[in-house]
């Protein structure tokens, strides 16, 4: 047992902020279990000087969405000289903005969908790309602002340019992709098994979908030919070692095989910190590939650096 001292951050200040407290909650108890002395850690502004009162060995990084995942509590842990898990500054803050990592992921030659980057209030009443599209902000996870934009639909949606809308003024539009949904993840440099998710009374993977008991089905290992199961774990691995991840990452794809096996394969998004609650996915490839929940966040622990 390794007795480290972990602060297991969580909570945080964006959207995600209750998916942060399920995933930081089971962290901290299965590395209780495992021998570590753990202080659980609601960030807030003043994380800086908590962090510096506290002075653990090591922070586990179980914040979701923005400044959690995007580069910026990844500086503060820098400048404190903390260890921490997951991605670094840079490759936190490309993976988090869709943007920029479709262009790296695209110069990797990972296929990827045609997409616009645009500010929603000059969306109005004509669409931007011929529908199917997806509208998704450029700077939010779980699924937060996604809006799918069906043929039949006369117009954009009027959230979009609502009052209601808390996403930030820039989003991506996206050429839809129809067929499956599936994801791969990514763990000290080796590709984990593939999953199909399938929602369940949910027209995509949303938001209840991902963290409902019931919400979807996670077919592990998903029943593709195992030339596009390959392929996919490859993508994945690609896009971390593109975009510069360490530690774990997951890939998000569509595949569209209605026409033919080959079908068309594209990567939609990295997720540099995936969750880890009751129904996440990356928890369930991990188990897959023999690791025990308890053994997976020890082996994040003591794969903890600055410098990342």
């Amino acid at each position: 047992m390794s007795g480290k001292h972990v602060a297991v951050l969580m909570g945080g200040i964006s959207s995600e902020r209750p998916v942060s407290l399920s995933s930081g909650t089971a962290c901290a108890t299965a590395l209780e279990g495992q021998g570590y002395q753990v202080t659980r850690v609601d960030v807030g502004r003043d994380i800086g000087r908590v962090l510096e009162a506290l002075k653990p060995d090591v922070a586990f990084n179980a914040l979701h969405g923005p400044f959690g995942e995007d580069g910026t509590i990844q500086g503060v842990l820098e400048y404190l000289e903390i260890p921490y898990t997951h991605s670094g500054v840079l490759a936190s803050a490309l993976a988090m903005d869709k943007k920029q990592a479709k262009i790296v992921a695209a110069q990797a030659g990972i296929p990827v969908a045609e997409a616009m980057v645009i500010n929603r209030f000059e969306i109005g009443n004509v669409h931007p790309m011929a529908p199917p599209y997806v509208v998704k902000p450029v700077r939010e996870g779980s699924s937060f602002g996604v809006v799918i934009v069906r043929e039949d639909m006369a117009h954009p949606p009027q959230i979009l340019t609502s009052s209601e809308w808390r996403y930030g003024d820039v989003v991506m539009v996206e050429r839809y992709v129809g067929g499956r949904e599936l994801t791969c993840g990514i763990m000290d440099g080796r590709a984990l098994g593939v999953t199909e998710i399938v929602p369940l009374g949910h027209s995509f993977y949303d938001f209840d979908s991902k963290y409902v008991a019931g919400g979807s089905e996670h077919v592990l290992p998903a029943q593709i030919s195992p030339k596009i199961y390959q392929k996919i774990q490859s993508l994945a691995l690609e896009a971390h070692r593109a975009i510069g991840c360490r530690g774990v990452s997951r890939s998000d794809f569509r595949y569209d095989d209605r026409l033919s096996e080959e079908g068309d394969l594209i990567w939609l998004e990295l997720n540099n910190q995936p969750g880890m609650t009751p129904t996440s996915l990356l928890p369930e490839m991990a188990a897959h590939a023999g690791y025990a929940f308890g053994e997976f966040v020890s082996w994040m622990v003591e794969d903890a650096s600055c410098s990342r």
